[in-house]
């Protein structure tokens, strides 16, 4: 459930999708039934923030793909643990800071973009728990539009919503270090929990201890269930949703995928290529683009990409694939990404 764990069985599952596991589990896509959109015109329709997970530092691009703003972001956990950054990145409601979780490290925080430091934290350094002021491997940390913090608590098996201000759980959805796919009360390793433009979620259950294609389901604030699906998605990693309303959600595996479905579980676009410049590998997640196309966090190919969803073709990259750098337009690892409001500044960096 630590990265190494999860990175295991992600290799394990990949060598599952290369002998072709992906082919005959996937349903016909009734891609006749669903136009995506697309643009390979302007690919990147503004500025790119970037968890730089394996160089320990956020990063915001532009689209001719200059740094702008960059923060390191500093480590620690127990003596002889590879421990890494912040795996996720995403702006809060006031556009002026930056939520971070480190999964590793067992915390998340919020950072003053202006200030480049952390302003509010919440867990145990490198402490792995469940009692109050613990997380056990946080996932995807968002602030909510009342000030609520929102975060998947993948080793717990529960999804916190946190007062900042008391450092105080105010809701909690599965029970605690229960393994079950049984929405609300129980989860089975949910690794996101993002929300919705209505204010409700999207969480994606791994089903780990299954082998299996896990859950999306849509809950509703007070955690009513909206619907629930099983989809087909090996590791399905940080589903959300579209403005059309369907589900985006990538499969961190080895070739990876990226999948489009309906709330009701329907799929309607498949990405998966093995091989070539559009193989991806174990990417964790994708976002819809305001011109249609698709933003991949392509992790351990190291770059992060822009598919055409019309063509399935790569349009525009930051990054180098299969190769780690810590100089400009090299990534190491990223693990987390959002588009940048528009309006924020930021104070330059060189780069």
């Amino acid at each position: 459930m630590l990265r190494h764990l999860r990175q295991h069985r992600a290799r394990l599952l990949g060598i599952l999708l290369a002998a072709g596991a992906s082919a005959a589990s996937y349903q016909a896509c009734a891609a006749q039934g669903y136009q995506p959109g697309g643009t390979a015109s302007h690919p990147l329709p503004g500025n790119l923030l970037i968890a730089d997970r394996g160089n320990d530092r956020l990063l915001v691009v532009t689209p001719d793909k200059r740094i702008i703003w960059s923060m390191p972001i500093q480590v620690s956990g127990p003596k002889g643990r590879h421990s890494h950054g912040a795996d996720d990145g995403f702006f809060t409601p006031d556009h002026k800071h930056i939520i971070v979780n480190n999964e590793d490290d067992q915390t998340i925080g919020i950072i003053s973009i202006a200030q480049k430091r952390f302003v509010w934290m919440y867990g145990k350094k490198g402490r792995t728990g469940s009692q109050p002021g613990y997380l056990h491997t946080p996932d995807d940390a968002y602030q909510l539009a009342n000030g609520n913090i929102v975060v998947a608590d993948i080793g717990n098996d529960r999804i916190l919503i946190i007062n900042p201000k008391t450092k105080r759980i105010v809701r909690q959805f599965g029970t605690t270090k229960v393994r079950y796919h049984a929405p609300p009360a129980k989860f089975n390793a949910p690794n996101g929990a993002l929300p919705t433009a209505g204010g409700n979620f999207i969480v994606t259950e791994i089903d780990w201890g299954y082998g299996h294609p896990g859950y999306i389901d849509k809950l509703s604030p007070t955690g009513k269930v909206l619907w629930s699906f099983r989809s087909q998605t090996i590791y399905p990693s940080d589903a959300n949703q579209m403005p059309d309303g369907n589900i985006l959600v990538v499969g961190y595996t080895n070739p990876g995928v990226v999948d489009i479905y309906s709330p009701q579980g329907k799929l309607l676009w498949h990405y998966r290529k093995t091989y070539g410049h559009g193989a991806l590998d174990h990417p964790s997640i994708a976002m819809p683009l305001s011109n249609g196309n698709l933003l991949v966090c392509d992790d351990w190919n190291n770059r992060v990409v822009v598919i055409d969803p019309r063509t399935k073709k790569i349009v525009w990259q930051y990054g180098h694939k299969g190769v780690k750098g810590t100089s400009n337009g090299y990534l190491n690892v990223p693990d987390g990404m959002d588009m940048v409001p528009a309006g924020t500044r930021f104070q330059h960096t060189g780069g």
